[in-house]
């Protein structure tokens, strides 16, 4: 059992260092006092039970390793290179001791991969378990942001779409087949920020913008997106195995189902049509989603698809 507010400190001080190159002061005083570079980029997202995570079917090793990794990849849409993050915590009375430590060791575990420092926070008594992080980074000197692309520039995906939607419908419903899709329940309980391949994006001049992929390819689009171009889709849409063979059980149209997606942490990106063989050259894990056009929506065989996508406030 947590004994104290001072108990909790004490296994985040084990877990995580608090000498850091990136700290001039650590935590334990009313401010950490960090090293920053010139240009940072910075982010923050909430990451709460029951409504981005449930305790039923997530290790509190797959709480603390998400939590974290949800905000690398926004770093990761930039190019930028983690640095720092704060942790602020909201924790109920039926977690214990076990629990926190393997939370927050797992979450040390995927920081260290990164280099990236804790460098404080704060920690509230709640109802349930909610974990909100800051995150920032140093900016690359080139700059990647949204509507930036033209009619007839290449759209492409870094990563897969669909697999964590597929994850997240087969936990949900308990299902006895989720050993048959074990990239999709990784996708929903760990995904793989994307850092490399950002900073790898962020060194080609010919990159016309990145964004992180986290409500589906059918809300994120039109956000970046110039507001009177869309997307045609390209007739080779990448359908991931397991994506295909799950829609197939549920006698849904994969490529709609890959759209309206969720959670997918992969990277949306754009280049001009004569820079795209360079782009698949250098980042492997890339696929062409399609091409802009002069005009609002998303088209599939050139018919406008109405889809909405994840939004915590429609119901």
């Amino acid at each position: 059992m947590l004994k104290s507010e001072e108990h909790f400190l004490e296994i985040i001080n084990e877990v995580f260092p608090n000498i850091h190159p990136h700290m001039l002061v650590g935590r334990g005083d009313d401010c950490a006092v960090l090293v920053c570079p010139s240009k940072m980029c910075m982010s923050s997202d909430l990451f709460l039970e029951d409504v981005h995570f449930r305790l039923r079917y997530f290790s509190p090793e797959d709480v603390g390793y998400k939590a974290l990794a949800v905000n690398l990849s926004d770093l990761a849409a930039h190019g930028a290179m983690p640095l720092g993050f704060n942790l602020n915590l909201t924790w109920p009375s039926y977690l214990d001791v076990k629990f926190c430590r393997s939370m927050l060791e797992s979450m040390a575990e995927l920081a260290g991969h990164y280099n990236l420092a804790l460098t404080g926070g704060d920690l509230s008594f709640g109802s349930s378990l909610g974990l909100g992080v800051a995150i920032w980074g140093q900016s690359p000197e080139n700059i990647l942001l949204r509507r930036s692309c033209l009619p007839g520039d290449i759209m492409f995906i870094v990563g897969e779409v669909g697999l964590a939607r597929c994850g997240f419908m087969l936990l949900e419903e308990d299902s006895q087949d989720i050993h048959q899709y074990p990239l999709s329940a990784a996708s929903h309980l760990r995904p793989v920020p994307l850092v490399l391949e950002g900073q790898i994006a962020a060194g080609k001049k010919i990159v016309k913008g990145l964004m992180d992929v986290s409500d589906g390819l059918a809300r994120d689009l039109p956000r970046f997106l110039l507001q009177d171009t869309g997307l045609q889709i390209d007739p080779s849409f990448h359908i991931n195995q397991e994506v295909a063979a799950y829609c197939g059980v549920i006698n849904a149209d994969p490529v709609i189902f890959s759209l309206l997606g969720g959670e997918d942490y992969a990277l949306l990106g754009g280049c001009a049509e004569d820079d795209w063989p360079l782009i698949q050259s250098s980042l492997a894990s890339a696929w062409k989603l399609g091409r802009v056009v002069s005009a609002q929506g998303i088209y599939l065989e050139g018919q406008r698809l109405t889809l909405k996508g994840f939004d915590h406030f429609e119901k």
